[in-house]
């Protein structure tokens, strides 16, 4: 109950942020890094929960923030083996944003039974291979794509006000509402999902695979499921973040981005279900935070810095330890107030 609370408080303080602090570039830059971190709630699903490192999911990223900007915009584009181009007339946006969400769930489903078959450091090789395959296409195919000269002025999700009919969501409050609405919505399903037989079978295999095989468990098709809802609600972040960007090019692949997603995870506390929400606010924003008060190069220093700090004193991350502290504090507490109550008592 008392996490429920907190959950409820917690989503309330930040839907009243615009009204208590409606400074454009403030709610930017917190929609910006709200969008990484539903990304790093995904990742948490496969790195925190099953215990796989996947370096790149990026792909499933920019999957989503080249499918929904491509079918928002509309395209035609001549297939291998086809006379006549396929032409597909634009989409509205949320549909769009549908598809980007399913190509890369799908995408996810054909990385999963491919990468499965390996383990360790082959697995971590075979997503990075992924990654960097889905760039190269996004920079080369450029009759669909174009290329480094990027997908232009894609249009802003929408949404349907009484009394003003469908309206774009462009303003900076608008945008950080949206993202965080989707955000609450990828928390809830990884919760639901961990919470689940599912999610408990996802953290047998984290725990002790070898275990897990011997009740029962069927570890690819598990693993596989965690793959493809890590890769849809990765593909929705990429989704909100060309139809808040507006445009689109082969940079979305960047390795910094999944690099960005890991440490808001691992700092965070990779296998809670609050750790990489913590993490990202903190990473997310610090560098907005060192802007303008300290050189680039500074800036640079003081976060890994901070990063090695909380790694080192923090090993398993700022909400596990947080949590640890608590409890120590609340049975500390709890060992004082016994002889009083003796006394009282008797």
């Amino acid at each position: 109950m008392n996490k429920k609370i907190t959950f409820l408080v917690s989503v309330l303080a930040l839907a009243l942020l615009p009204m208590v602090w409606p400074d454009p570039y403030v709610l930017s830059v917190v929609a910006s890094a709200g969008v990484f971190i539903i990304a790093a709630i995904s990742l948490n699903l496969l790195l925190g929960f099953t215990g796989q490192l996947s370096l790149g999911h990026v792909a499933f990223f920019g999957l989503g923030a080249y499918t929904t900007s491509l079918m928002s915009l509309g395209f035609d584009v001549t297939l291998w083996g086809m006379t006549t181009p396929l032409v597909v007339t634009p989409k509205p946006v949320w549909l769009s944003f549908i598809c980007g969400i399913a190509v890369a769930a799908v995408a996810g489903w054909l990385l999963g039974k491919l990468a499965f078959r390996v383990r360790g450091a082959y697995f971590v090789i075979v997503t990075i291979s992924f990654a960097q395959v889905t760039r190269m296409v996004a920079l080369n195919w450029v009759d669909l794509t174009e290329g480094p000269m990027a997908l232009n002025s894609v249009p802003a999700l929408t949404m349907w006000v009484p009394g003003q009919g469908v309206i774009d969501l462009v303003s900076k409050a608008s945008t950080y509402w949206l993202v965080l609405g989707i955000g609450v919505l990828a928390y809830l399903l990884v919760a639901a999902i961990v919470h689940s037989r599912v999610g408990r079978a996802m953290i047998a295999l984290r725990e002790n695979e070898t275990l897990a095989r011997s009740v029962g468990i069927r570890v690819t098709h598990y693993l596989g499921i965690a793959t493809i809802f890590a890769a849809g609600i990765a593909g929705a972040a990429g989704g909100l973040y060309a139809h808040t960007v507006r445009i689109i090019d082969p940079d979305v692949f960047m390795f910094m981005f999944t690099i960005m997603m890991v440490i808001m995870v691992i700092v965070g506390g990779k296998g809670t279900l609050a750790g990489p929400v913590i993490g990202g606010l903190l990473f997310g924003l610090l560098p907005e935070v060192l802007r303008g008060v300290v050189s680039p190069e500074i800036q640079w220093i003081i976060y890994g810095v901070l990063m090695i700090a909380v790694l080192v004193y923090m090993p398993k991350g700022v909400v596990p330890s947080a949590g640890n502290l608590l409890r120590r504090f609340s049975s500390k507490a709890l060992k004082e107030q016994a002889p009083v109550i003796r006394r009282k008592t008797a």
